[in-house]
């Protein structure tokens, strides 16, 4: 073999391990596509929606979330309600966050074709956890699909450990690309 061609190929396997090295580190680090599963996040997220999760921003409450589910081997998208320290109840299918009532616009759409009268049943954070607030360290998470959802108020709080990280781009289905609401 010439020594051009071998310095060719050479340079190509070097151009190959480094497009793998850093697709590598930015999969692991920074940000990583993953399927939903179920209809819990229905009409935000649908089943078979691909979405990419960033790894590094802060969570906020109200954002969409990807963890470790503590009830099965398998991942959960869900919406998250309450940050350490909040208390929490809905009554009268309303949320109230440490005494203050939360407008929730994404639950709309599943509120006016709820077969019942509530999307979310009555409770406080104590009758479902025995905690009065949301411990450090953790979170408490919610589906937009209530009626649907294994969330906090089946498994309770998610640990921050177990967070994946934020869902932050649809990319499939294409008619639904974009920044999620």
């Amino acid at each position: 073999m010439k020594e051009s061609t071998k310095k060719e190929m050479f340079s190509w396997i070097k151009s190959i391990a480094l497009a793998f090295i850093i697709a590598f580190m930015c999969r692991h680090f920074f940000f990583t596509p993953t399927t939903v599963f179920g209809e819990s996040m229905s009409p935000t997220f649908h089943e078979h929606d691909r979405i990419v999760v960033s790894k590094t921003t802060k969570i906020e409450r109200f954002d969409v979330i990807v963890f470790n589910a503590p009830d099965a081997d398998k991942h959960y998208i869900k919406r998250v309600i309450g940050l350490p320290g909040d208390s929490i109840e809905v009554l009268d299918d309303v949320l109230y966050v440490n005494g203050k009532e939360i407008k929730e616009p994404y639950l709309l759409e599943n509120k006016k074709d709820a077969p019942l009268s509530k999307l979310t049943w009555d409770f406080t954070l104590k009758e479902i956890t025995g905690k009065s607030s949301v411990p450090k360290g953790f979170y408490f998470v919610m589906g937009d699909n209530r009626l649907y959802s294994n969330d906090s108020r089946s498994f309770g709080f998610v640990s921050a450990d177990s967070v994946i990280g934020e869902a932050k781009f649809r990319f499939y289905p294409l008619q639904k690309i974009g920044i999620p609401k």
